[in-house]
């Protein structure tokens, strides 16, 4: 896939310097790729484990007993296996690890350290089928290795996230998705049509492991389990994709007033098969992005490489869609980086990415809307990060995918490195958050958010979480690929998501319900919200506020 990007320059003119100082300086600059995410103090034992980002929710450390690199699924059984013997927590682990909430940390109830399987080795084209237009894949293979693969052999995966770091395994497990409300939709668990995984046994195979392959067919029930799982069922080895011949993409960018612009979300996704919509609240614009599918052979050879996924200047960045160059540069010593880098103070965010159902959104825009103009400047924040991407994803087959047509309304904005300071003007951003997630019912991406973001998912997932714990019980009985993290989302085994404590509601580990949970040092709060009433928000009270 091409893109051939066309944006009328109509931003307001700061931002608009800002993004051609950052264009001119990524122009000129290279990148050093992410540092690991595992670290051993012995060979592989011994070990840390962080995200791509340096800190998790709660920004506990998560200590790992050992970690495994299994360069075949003879040695991906063997190390499952080993696991199951020992009756040890295991997680699987991705190059990059880019999911925000704790998935991929094995700590169990015990609170004994667990043991990681690392993918990193397993990233191999494994067949293709060039008559049914199928291909299929090692797990830990990434986005942009996949597109590659599959372009060489005239193939195309039908949509994809704008994130080319993510890996096949790690995607999937996440549900991840682009934009589409057409066809099957963006989420790339549409187009799996096979899959294998590596499962704990109670009882010893022929060659004494106490692990086994399960290959699940394009038709086997349980594929509807597997194919989103959050990585409770076991490891995915292999992954058999869908595929199309390869085709171009014709993208404008139109900028536009956003007044009454949420009145034309559901008819623009319903017509434009690729489209999203960045909203930037604060500068009353939107950008509407026209992308439609054009056959090969058509003029231009764009290309996507989201500003934002480039490499950047760590001094810069210090002091001030599928995409993704950074990971891809050669090592300058840290000259330059990815953004979010944790090897300096880069960028460090939260990031609340809320599926709000195509019957909402209109009202749910409304309100943000009333919510900025009571609260003026109180969102440029969020603008400074891309503003709020809109992007659209269809109701889903998988158990935990989305369980109706939606908004995937993805904000990121400012995460102070103290976990005690509040934020300017964070009541606003609270109050959104909390109207996404309980007034329009929406869903979290399970690879994003704070913890708040997934309170309440057993009641709304229903029986569709039912159907999935009765395939993982079978898969899992004793539990070895389940940690704290995934217990609390999903509602087993009396775990919770919130942490409750002095200040938790900053970080969004829970919803403030006394002064305690805010900052009352620093004058913020515990108090209701402006426009959804029933939020709880930590507000700034000055003398003048009253």
């Amino acid at each position: 896939m091409s893109t051939a990007p066309s944006l009328p320059l109509q931003f307001s003119t700061l931002p608009a310097l800002f993004h051609l100082l950052m264009l001119h300086l990524l122009l000129v600059v290279q990148g050093s790729p992410p540092g690991p995410v595992v670290l051993c103090q012995s060979g592989n034992t011994n070990c840390t484990l962080t995200n791509a980002y340096g800190a998790f929710p709660d920004r506990s450390t998560c200590h790992v007993t050992a970690v495994s690199y299994p360069s075949t699924e003879e040695e991906l059984l063997r190390a499952v296996s080993d696991a199951a013997v020992k009756r040890h927590r295991v997680k699987v682990v991705t190059v990059y690890s880019h999911s925000i909430p704790k998935l991929s940390c094995p700590a169990g109830p015990d609170g004994r350290p667990g043991l990681l399987i690392s993918t990193q080795r397993l990233n191999r084209t494994v067949s293709t089928d060039a008559y049914g237009a199928r291909m299929t894949f090692e797990a830990g293979i990434t986005l942009r290795s996949l597109l590659d693969a599959a372009a060489a052999r005239g193939m195309a995966l039908p949509h994809s996230p704008y994130w080319e770091g993510v890996t096949l395994g790690g995607l999937l497990s996440t549900g991840s998705h682009g934009s589409s409300a057409v066809g099957k939709g963006s989420a790339v668990h549409e187009y799996v049509v096979g899959m294998r995984l590596v499962v704990p046994s109670a009882v010893p195979s022929a060659d004494g492991y106490y692990a086994k392959i399960v290959s699940l067919g394009e038709h086997h029930p349980d594929l509807l389990a597997a194919k989103v799982s959050l990585g409770v069922l076991g490891v995915i080895s292999q992954v058999t994709l869908q595929l199309e011949p390869m085709f171009k993409r014709s993208v404008t960018n139109r900028v536009v007033s956003d007044a009454t612009f949420e009145q034309s979300i559901s008819s623009f996704a319903a017509t434009t098969p690729y489209g999203d919509i960045i909203w930037y609240p604060s500068q009353a614009i939107v950008v509407y992005r026209d992308d439609f599918k054009l056959p090969v052979t058509a003029k231009g050879k764009g290309r996507n490489d989201f500003i934002g996924f480039r490499p950047q200047p760590t001094f810069f960045i210090a002091s001030a869609r599928a995409a993704g160059s950074c990971l891809r540069s050669a090592e300058d010593g840290l000259v330059t980086a990815c953004g979010w880098d944790p090897r300096f103070k880069g960028l460090f965010y939260h990031q609340t990415a809320v599926s709000i159902p195509f019957a909402n959104i209109t009202d749910f825009v409304a309100d943000v809307k009333k919510l900025r103009d009571a609260n003026s400047g109180a969102l440029c924040g969020p603008d400074l990060y891309f503003g709020f991407l809109m992007r659209f994803v269809r109701n889903s087959t998988a158990y935990l995918g989305k369980t109706e047509d939606a908004v995937d309304v993805d904000i990121t904005y400012y995460r102070a490195r103290d976990p005690r300071q509040a934020r300017l003007h964070e009541e606003v951003l609270e109050e959104i958050e909390q109207m996404a997630l309980f007034k329009y019912r929406g869903l979290p991406h399970w690879g994003k958010n704070r913890n708040v973001g997934f309170i309440g998912m057993k009641d709304k997932l229903g029986a569709r979480l039912q159907k999935f714990l009765r395939v993982m019980r079978r898969y899992d009985g004793e539990g070895l690929f389940s940690s704290e993290w995934t217990d609390a989302v999903l509602g087993l085994r009396g775990k919770e998501v919130v942490v409750e404590g002095n200040g938790c509601a900053l970080e969004g580990l829970c919803i403030c319900s006394c002064d305690e949970h805010c900052a009352p040092e620093q004058g913020y709060y515990c108090g209701e919200g402006q426009v959804y009433r029933q939020a709880r928000v930590c507000r700034k009270i000055t003398e003048d506020s009253g």
